[in-house]
């Protein structure tokens, strides 16, 4: 079995290397070569945690496993460490064997900002020049970062329930050469992308919020109850996501199918977008959304490029198992 630490993560995997592995994932996905299966999250009642196990089978790529981890809320104040702790663990689809242990963290954070990535790619305007990010904490770092990438973005601007976050994100533009302006959630309508990664459980974007044309990244619901926007949004966009099983049951479709607002036909799927059987936008004035709920297929594809460059490079610790 070979081992790649989280130490070396960070040298193996770049941001454009996981967008390529996530739009690939999606892709099989909606050509049915690719299934989740369904996740387990818990809550432990220890240290508030959450943990669970996300996994699946990627036919086309032979890449089968599972990440285990979740979300350690007392992380970073008690221990120093990051909230979000996970694992890899990838098998070979011929036996069974474990075939390869991968550190998780960082691959977590750049397969889900890939995800919105890749989302925008395919539904945001071509002409889009004001990015909006709702949430700024350690991944809406990530998020901007990629998205970034897929427009040639003007200005940026921040909304996050703690204001005192907010230069997480105002460093990236700042970095990246753009205004960076803080504003309330009115101020999201100025936006033509926004992406809204928070824990939330009551929504923050409303109706009122969003201007015709925009789209929407929903990154941070992957729980029951979680919310990050209005159910009436949903109703009033072009919905799409990774899985349409967790949109619906975990994700951010999950109150707006509760509600009657919209139905599970309503949800398309991001790679059938990718792979051009569904028109995706079809209108400037259309608002999309991507409901992003994390699916074991991103996981599995990312580490499975992350274990072969490192065995490219001799950085991969083989042991007996």
């Amino acid at each position: 079995m070979l081992i790649v630490p989280e130490r070396e993560i960070a040298d193996l995997m770049t941001r454009e290397a996981a967008f390529d592995a996530v739009e690939k994932v999606f892709a099989a996905m909606a050509a049915r070569d690719a299934y989740n299966f369904p996740v387990v999250r818990e809550a432990i009642g220890h240290e508030d945690a959450l943990y669970g196990f996300k996994g699946g089978f990627d036919q086309a790529g032979l890449t089968l496993g599972l990440k285990a981890g979740g979300y350690w809320p007392n992380n970073l104040e008690k221990r120093g460490l990051i909230n979000h702790q996970s694992t890899v663990f990838l098998f070979d689809p011929d036996t069974g064997k474990a075939k390869a242990m991968v550190g998780g963290n960082l691959l977590t954070a750049l397969r889900t900002a890939a995800a919105s990535s890749v989302s925008i790619k395919h539904l945001a305007r071509d002409d889009a020049k004001v990015i909006g990010m709702i949430g700024a904490g350690h991944q809406a770092t990530f998020q901007l970062h990629a998205a970034l990438e897929q427009r040639s973005f003007e200005k940026v601007i921040g909304w996050n329930y703690h204001p005192d976050m907010l230069p997480n994100i105002e460093k990236v533009a700042t970095e990246a050469g753009l205004p960076f302006e803080p504003v309330g959630l009115d101020g999201m309508k100025e936006a033509d992308v926004i992406i809204s990664i928070t824990s939330a459980f009551a929504p923050s974007l409303m109706v009122d919020h969003v201007s015709p044309g925009t789209h929407i990244a929903c990154m941070g619901t992957d729980t029951k109850g979680k919310q990050e926007v209005e159910s009436a949004l949903l109703a009033k966009s072009s919905v799409f996501t990774d899985e349409v099983a967790q949109s619906i049951s975990i994700g951010e479709a999950q109150h707006a199918v509760a509600e009657g607002l919209i139905k599970e036909s309503d949800v398309g799927e991001i790679g059938a977008v990718i792979n051009g059987t569904n028109p995706g936008r079809t209108s400037a004035e259309q608002i999309t959304l991507f409901d992003g709920t994390g699916v074991g297929l991103q996981d599995l594809a990312v580490a499975a490029a992350v274990v072969d460059l490192a065995v490219e490079k001799g950085i991969a610790i083989e042991v007996d198992f």
